[in-house]
């Protein structure tokens, strides 16, 4: 063998050791990533999930440090949990800042390997968390709806600068961390969906207790009465049994308006639940099934009657006067509180609504700011054309709803307070509660009849969960010297 034929073999030797050598590491990268992919896309706690993918991320792409910065629709905000030392603050900035913010505008991944001579970098997180940025490669996060919900970006390579095959790597995980967010989201609205449930069921337990064991005992007292022939003693019992009649009456009131807006394809899946209850029931008392049939056949025609909707009975109402009204009805109503209900009411606005419904909308907004407002306190009712639409707003300067419970509130029987700290009270009282059904019969009431409805609530500072309660008085509230310190503690506006 010459020697030009052996330097062609050797040099071929060593092509074919140099193009294994980068198969094993293109293999050893895939099975990274499919790890990655796996861990990542398993966790479904969003405040664990940051860590997984911050973790992951920095240990495939060797850097130092990882950040998900995700997209707020309402603040138009780019934000993370960023380590600030030994914890964990928010950071937030305008999705039009940054290097971060000119990816998630472009829709493009981006690699800049001296940021701080780039015009577009944003310094100020390295500020508030105190680390130093040499080096970037940021990409888009992509859901399947093809929307970029956020950025995932990588600082500080730890050998040399980012390169293109980096951001071929960093793609793909983006793609994992997309699935990962879109499952935790999921998981989150179905724990959300459990909690509410729960809440239906205990509430509507303790709502219904009370009355209807109040109004056993005024049967048993009539009874008892009409054999003594007592009939002057009768009057206050039979006070409290119509009280607690009343009650059960508005909460099947509530109850009926939310049923007759449901879709129709829920009526065969209530009259099976019906069917299902009364077949167990006939099961149970066999001597009787006769009237169990009957029974039967009443709730199948009501639930018929509730479905069958009426037409609406639209009319021209002159909006300020019928505020006033509504206004003037919560102030007879009030009793010994000690509340103001300040009106904003602008003349000769004119709506075309079913009467009945927005009397039922606006007067159930007004009475939960009533009851969820201490007293000296303020509720503020205002009307005026906003960008040629008729608006009405219901404000009030009480406790506030909780970050979580604002995104159950309209799924129907919401209170806001722990069931175990939940009271019967009268209706318009401090913490009165009630069913809980005027938010969700609003909604209702808002898809028939084509009208938005919105709400936008601070929780009180000094009470920021449902386990806290509000005394009930602002004078002996011992964290607000007065009225206006208390108005700028929390509220809600119901528009």
């Amino acid at each position: 063998m010459d020697a030009a034929h052996r330097l062609w073999v050797t040099e071929r030797s060593i092509g074919r050791r140099t193009d294994d050598s980068l198969l094993r590491e293109q293999i050893h990268k895939y099975d990274q990533l499919f790890k990655v992919g796996q861990i990542i896309t398993s966790e479904m706690n969003m405040d664990v999930l940051f860590d997984v993918i911050m973790h992951q991320t920095n240990e495939i792409m060797d850097s130092e440090r990882s950040t998900v910065f995700l997209h707020d629709d309402k603040s138009g905000e780019l934000w993370s949990l960023v380590a600030t030392g030994v914890e964990k603050n928010e950071i937030r900035f305008p999705c039009t800042q940054g290097l971060a913010g000119w990816v998630f505008q472009q829709r493009k991944p981006l690699i800049i390997n001296d940021p701080y001579n780039d015009s577009r970098f944003y310094p100020e997180v390295d500020r508030k968390t105190g680390f130093r940025t040499r080096s970037i490669i940021c990409v888009p996060i992509i859901n399947r709806k093809n929307d970029c919900t956020g950025v995932l970006q990588v600082l500080n390579k730890r050998q040399e600068g980012f390169s293109e095959k980096d951001e071929e790597l960093l793609a793909t995980i983006s793609n994992y961390v997309a699935i990962a967010l879109e499952n935790a989201k999921l998981y989150e609205e179905l724990r959300l969906m459990n909690k509410a449930k729960e809440r239906v069921i205990n509430h509507l337990s303790h709502e219904l207790k009370t009355p209807l064991a109040l109004i056993s005992g005024v049967f048993v007292r009539v009874e008892r009465e009409f054999e003594q022939a007592r009939f002057r003693k009768l009057e206050k019992a039979i006070k409290r049994g119509k009280r607690s009649v009343n009650r059960l009456r508005d909460l099947e009131e509530k109850i009926e308006d939310i049923l007759e807006n449901k879709s129709i394809e829920e009526k065969a899946y209530i009259i099976g639940m019906i069917e299902d209850a009364a077949s167990f029931v006939e099961e149970l008392h066999e001597d009787n099934q006769q009237g169990c049939a009957l029974a039967l056949e009443k709730i199948n025609n009501r639930i018929e009657s509730l479905f069958a909707l009426d037409p609406l009975k639209t009319e021209k109402i002159e909006l300020d006067t019928f505020l006033h009204d509504i206004c003037d009805e919560a102030e007879s109503s009030l009793g010994g509180r000690e509340l103001r209900i300040s009106r904003k009411i602008q003349p000769g606005l004119c709506v075309v609504c079913d009467r009945g419904a927005l009397r039922k909308v606006c007067g159930g907004l007004l009475k939960n700011a009533v009851e969820n407002t201490p007293d000296e306190g303020r509720i503020e009712i205002k009307s005026a054309l906003v960008d040629g639409l008729v608006s009405v707003e219901c404000r009030d300067y009480g406790v506030g709803i909780t970050d979580e419970n604002q995104k159950i509130i309209f799924t129907g029987f919401f209170h806001t307070l722990d069931t175990e700290l939940y009271s019967s009270k009268r209706p318009y009282h401090f913490n009165a509660g009630g069913a809980g059904a005027d938010l969700l019969r609003a909604r209702c009431f808002s898809e028939k009849l084509s009208f938005s409805l919105d709400f936008q609530s601070t929780r009180c500072a000094f009470s920021p969960s449902d386990m806290d309660l509000c005394p009930g008085r602002i004078s002996i509230c011992d964290h607000v010297a007065d009225a206006a310190a208390c108005e700028t503690a929390g509220g809600s506006v119901f528009s």
